[in-house]
């Protein structure tokens, strides 16, 4: 490493201009780039929003990725993408970095269109090893020797899809470099066996007897032998720490090396260097780092600065949000209602039992809360498994995330049919996170299932009656709701059953039927008092299920309208458009006029959901146009 001839103190971060700029730079002053980055970080996303503490963690290890690795040309793939902040900085983004996750600013995650160095675009985890060796296969294929990093964090090593990446690695013997960034906390605390399989071997009964024998004899030497014996029992745990790891990956024919700490850049450097130079085949390198590091309030609790909206840097408080209680807030609150009166109810959430809003369940019903790690195809099984034994399992997982288990959910819950119910959270556009976690596909990609009962709440209130209709049906049922804030409606004590197929009509009309489905319900009213004014008279219907369909009400008042405009948070193409245009072919109906309104057949950019919603003609404007345009027809 060469020494910059610049005093220490006068290299800021904004003379950081691309990677290039780093590799002539002394360790202080990367120490000094790193203090600028950590406080860039916060400060943006006090006002922003954003993954505060994953990006607080890495700051070290971005630099020294970046320092030792001729990037954009070596490629750096994260995983998941939301600790990419230092890496967005220090790659020319500084200029625009104000407008991180704001409408038309830069993206949260990593994006081909964004940067060159950003090598793979994603937003969901346990992907970046698969991609990592793709790329790594496909220079050996073109004859370019440069090298490919993923980066992939503790969390996502719950995921199957790792280890099926790390098995193919292994068996290939490609120059593959992995950094397995362990703070030891994903989003909640980890899972799973994986980080207490050493713990296994240690605690073994020849382990355990030895352990009995020597910590009496040290007993026995007063006050030297109590200290040798706490001594020993730090000790166990960096035996732990060193060798379990090595032998789970080199059992994957991975070379292993660490742990080493991920925030010491006099270790981390030389370490990656070496790797850079010396080590072929696959290798991983073992990385602690503390989630949330440099903001004492991110350190002390980083599961809540996770993911968060803008806050008091003073304090860390949130900057609390205009609006009425959020659906995520009464699916949890339902949840532990139904739970209270029926012992058979237990939920599952795959490493985000706060962001669904089972945080209370899990501290009133320990014994009945499940967290199986980011693993979505086995949360769905495992349910599956759980209802053939009387059980009945709320399945809590984000409409983008349920992607992952559409196998799952037709062969393991719908083909048998079993009591399982999907509570599918952010249904519909999300707002700042973008493309990879807007929910906009669930309804195209869950309507065509055969067994599966399927609804869509119009408020907060229908949404605690769905799902104790959920949790009573015999077989499979799912429910979308949206992100963020409901109607600010009054909630019913008492929890009424719904009849499965039975919408409501909650205005009668002569001209048009709109037919929104849920959270495009109140839209849509709105829409039906400004047509009101402009001497059209619409008639609105709740469909509540998605599946089935309430087909003799929609069928009744699409004829006596003659035109029906549908609208969903959802994209158009096989969405619940669709599904209406199906059934009014079914019955004959070919002289109805339709007008269909959902997501364009393009991937929805980030912004705030009001904007989103405007752009793609879901708003109560753009129902009234689309009304007013069949009318004229």
């Amino acid at each position: 490493m060469t020494t910059n001839s610049i005093e220490d103190s006068s290299v800021r971060l904004q003379d950081i201009h691309s990677p290039k700029d780093l590799r002539n730079l002394s360790i202080p002053q990367l120490d000094t780039i790193a203090e600028d980055l950590r406080t860039t970080i916060i400060e943006t996303t006090s006002k922003t929003g954003g993954h505060l503490a994953p990006s607080l963690g890495v700051v070290e290890l971005t630099l020294a990725l970046h320092y030792v690795f001729n990037t954009p040309d070596d490629k750096l793939v994260w995983d998941v993408g939301h600790q990419t902040y230092a890496h967005k900085l220090l790659t020319g983004r500084q200029e625009q970095f104000h407008t991180l996750r704001q409408y038309k600013g830069l993206s949260g995650f990593p994006k081909f269109k964004e940067s060159e160095y950003d090598a793979f675009q994603t937003g969901h985890s346990s992907t970046s090893i698969s991609a990592a060796l793709g790329m790594t296969a496909g220079k050996e294929i073109c004859a370019d020797t440069n090298k490919v990093v993923a980066i992939i964090g503790d969390g996502s090593m719950t995921a199957g899809m790792a280890f099926e990446a790390l098995n193919q690695a292994g068996h290939l013997d490609k120059d593959l470099i992995v950094i397995l960034n362990d703070n030891e906390m994903s989003i909640a605390e980890n899972v799973g066996a994986m980080s207490s399989f050493l713990s296994r071997q240690l605690t073994s009964k020849t382990i355990r007897r030895l352990r009995k024998h020597i910590s009496t004899r040290l007993k026995e030497l007063h006050g030297v032998g109590d200290r040798f014996l706490n001594v020993l029992k730090k000790s166990e745990e960096n035996i732990k720490s060193f060798f379990t790891p090595a032998m789970l990956f080199e059992a994957l024919k991975f070379y292993y090396i660490g742990p080493i700490s991920g925030h010491d850049l006099e270790d981390l450097i030389p370490t990656l260097e070496n790797i850079r130079d010396h080590v072929d085949g696959p290798v991983l390198v073992h990385v602690l780092t503390k989630k949330g590091k440099g903001y004492e309030p991110a350190e002390k609790n980083p599961g809540n600065y996770h993911g968060l909206g803008p806050f008091d840097i003073a304090t860390g408080t949130p900057v609390p949000s205009s609006g009425s209680i959020s659906y995520t807030e009464v699916f949890g609150n339902t949840m532990c209602k139904l739970a209270r009166t029926n012992d058979k109810i237990v939920a599952i959430s795959a490493a985000m039992p706060a962001g669904t809003g089972l945080s209370k369940f899990t501290e009133d019903f320990p014994d009945r809360f499940f967290d199986v790690g980011i693993a979505e195809q086995h949360a769905v099984t495992f349910a599956a498994g759980l209802a053939t034994e009387g059980v009945r399992p709320v399945v809590a997982i984000y409409s983008s995330f349920f992607q992952r288990a559409m196998d799952q959910i037709i062969h393991d819950v719908c083909i048998p049919n079993l009591p399982v119910t999907l509570a599918i959270d952010r249904g519909g556009v999300v707002g700042d996170d973008g493309e990879t976690h807007h929910g906009v596909f669930d309804i195209s990609f869950l309507r065509f299932i055969p067994n599966l009962t399927y609804m869509a709440p119009k408020d907060e209130n229908e949404l605690q009656h769905m799902l104790y209709t959920a949790t009573s049906l015999p077989g499979a049922t799912a429910i979308r709701y949206p992100r963020g804030s409901g109607e600010d409606v009054p909630l019913d004590t008492q929890l009424t059953l719904l009849e499965p197929g039975v919408g409501e009509l909650l205005r009668e009309g002569s001209d048009v039927l709109l037919l929104p489905i849920g959270n495009r319900v109140y839209p849509a009213l709105r829409a039906a008092e400004g047509l009101q004014k402009l001497g059209i008279n619409a008639a609105v219907i709740n469909p509540r299920f998605i599946k089935p369909l309430d087909k003799n009400l929609i069928c009744e008042w699409a004829e006596k309208t003659g035109r029906v405009v549908t609208i969903e948070d959802n994209a158009e193409h096989g969405g619940f458009g669709s599904l209406v245009l199906e059934l009014l072919s079914a019955n004959k109906l070919f002289a109805v006029k339709t007008q269909l309104l959902g997501h364009p057949d393009h991937f929805i950019e980030h912004g705030p959901q009001k904007t989103l919603w405007k752009n793609s003609k879901l708003d109560s404007p753009s129902i009234i146009s689309a009304a007013m345009e069949l009318m004229k027809e």
